[in-house]
């Protein structure tokens, strides 16, 4: 089980966060942040008893125009066709890099995937997780969407 690869603190948050998503309401996605987020997810499925279908962004991400945005319909139709399982969304670094200035038309179609890809989070009825390992603070547009939680290891202290 994933709990048990968790400091006992970040045991009590996830369980925690577990029972504040159970039920029927619709939630807000959650983003998991820190070395330690990817098997806090985990713990998260695990505690609510749901097996999560898990989507590597950097995979999904393409750097072809039009490309993301057919992996993420398939990703998202078969998550839909599937009973609306909760979505891990690992390396959500590719995301959050991702939005910018415009300055060519490139960054449009990034900027335009992002935006694509949060739209369909909202409307996904089931629960989506997404983890990433950046520590680096997010935009507000960003923050506003999400249930924000960092799992930094434990510092040690030298004597």
């Amino acid at each position: 089980m994933a709990l048990a690869a968790l400091p006992a603190r970040d045991i009590v948050r996830v369980r925690a966060l577990a029972a504040r998503m159970r039920g029927p309401a619709k939630h807000k996605p959650l983003l998991l942040t820190g070395r330690s987020a990817s098997v806090a997810a985990k713990a998260m499925a695990d505690a609510l008893g749901l097996d999560a279908l898990r989507v590597d962004l950097s995979v999904v991400v393409s750097k072809f125009i039009g490309e993301t945005e057919k992996n993420l319909d398939r990703v998202f139709d078969e998550a839909q066709a599937g009973g609306s399982p909760p979505l891990l969304f690992d390396e959500a670094d590719a995301l959050f890099g991702k939005r910018s200035d415009v300055k060519d038309a490139h960054d449009r179609f990034a900027n335009v995937e992002v935006n694509d890809l949060l739209q369909r989070i909202e409307q996904y009825r089931g629960l989506v997780i997404l983890v990433s390992r950046s520590q680096r603070p997010l935009p507000a547009a960003l923050r506003r969407r999400f249930v924000v939680e960092s799992f930094l290891p434990l510092r040690r202290r030298i004597a």
